[in-house]
């Protein structure tokens, strides 16, 4: 089985329509330039829609870009997240901080534009839960994901990732079976591929998007 994530789900239609869809994950942006950024309130209001994980609900991702702990400490007062994501340049020692403060699984980000990219996978392995590896943003972009870009899959066509990991960057309902087929990753992550303007989920595009990576999953089971 394919894990689904999506992410940047800011209003009740999107958030709903990705757990009636199935989800494994839903992610919550706690970064202020991010058209899909949640206040702790309003992220609180969108989690109580939808059942816990314990009781089958989707775990609850919050992202976070180079936050300090004091951020993320505001944060779970209000939100019960189960995992956090660092989507900004923390380090593998900064990683590890977060980890043991908060005692919560922590999936580190990468920006992937070449195979030199794939580095620090093996420094970040003894102190992170996951990966998310990400299309490298534009120089001058003012957030790190969620910008509709590609990389080149074949970077990771029979590469080992030490932990289990998504793939995101630029996926779509259209080309999320290729990528699933080129990767062989274990979970996909989108955001912006699901969206009918920046930062506005769109229902039926998230609905297409989890029946396209179960249609894949089914067709890689059965080979």
């Amino acid at each position: 089985m394919t894990q689904l994530k999506f992410c940047g789900l800011n209003d009740p239609a999107g958030f709903d329509a990705a757990v009636q869809a199935g989800a494994e994950m839903v992610g919550l942006v706690f970064f202020g330039p991010s058209p899909r950024n949640l206040t702790p309130d309003a992220a609180a209001t969108l989690s109580a829609r939808a059942a816990a994980p314990a009781a089958g609900g989707p775990q609850r991702v919050g992202l976070f870009v180079d936050a300090t702990d004091d951020e993320i400490a505001a944060v779970l007062a209000k939100v019960p997240l189960d995992i956090l994501q660092l989507h900004g340049s923390e380090t593998p020692a900064r990683s590890a901080e977060i980890r043991a403060r908060f005692g919560l699984p922590v999936m580190k980000a990468l920006g992937i534009a070449t195979a030199q990219d794939l580095d620090p996978l093996a420094a970040f392995a003894p102190v992170v839960d996951r990966f998310l590896l990400d299309a490298k943003a534009p120089p001058d972009s003012a957030i790190p994901g969620g910008n509709a870009l590609t990389f080149d899959w074949s970077l990771l066509a029979g590469r080992a990732v030490p932990r289990p990991w998504l793939l995101a960057g630029g996926l779509t309902a259209v080309n999320v079976a290729e990528a699933i087929r080129a990767t062989g990753t274990p979970g996909v992550d989108v955001s912006s591929g699901v969206e009918r303007a920046r930062g506005k989920k769109d229902p039926a595009q998230i609905a297409a998007f989890a029946a396209a990576v179960r249609q894949a999953a089914k067709h890689r089971g059965a080979e």
